[in-house]
């Protein structure tokens, strides 16, 4: 299964901008750049929790999808918003345990702080929400 090219051809993720840019054993990370069209909030960007969770749930899919290398439905999601996106998001999940029916995966979704970098130059960001999926292997 080409992974990428399931990814890239999601309408619903194509739709709000969700590119997966990491995706092997049982490790994803994915961003999605803020916009107007994504924010709840009229007057300051904000993305608002659909958005959030849509991330979410595609980056956990797509850590779990490299292990089984096939489509895996979601059966339940939960995340705690811990704080408002107000950047760019990214996601970063891995694989907690993929059985032969069911798999599951945590999901730690950050907002890009106005585009600052660490010392070692990976993006400084706001840890905004977490989040546990479960989906269907089998």
């Amino acid at each position: 299964m080409d992974i990428e090219a399931f990814f890239e051809d999601m309408p619903f993720a194509s739709l709000l901008g969700i590119d997966v840019t990491d995706c092997e054993d049982g490790h994803a990370e994915g961003r999605l750049e803020m916009s107007e069209d994504l924010s709840w909030n009229e007057d300051r960007l904000m993305a608002h929790g659909g958005v959030t969770f849509t991330l979410a749930d595609t980056v956990g899919g797509a850590a779990l999808v490299s292990l089984v290398e096939r489509p895996v439905p979601t059966i339940d999601m939960r995340i705690d918003y811990l704080n408002a996106g107000t950047g760019d998001l990214y996601a970063e999940a891995d694989v907690v345990r993929c059985g032969s029916d069911v798999g599951v995966v945590d999901v730690d979704v950050y907002a890009e702080d106005d585009g600052r970098s660490s010392e070692d130059g990976d993006a400084v960001g706001t840890h905004i929400a977490d989040a546990r999926g479960v989906y269907k292997t089998g």
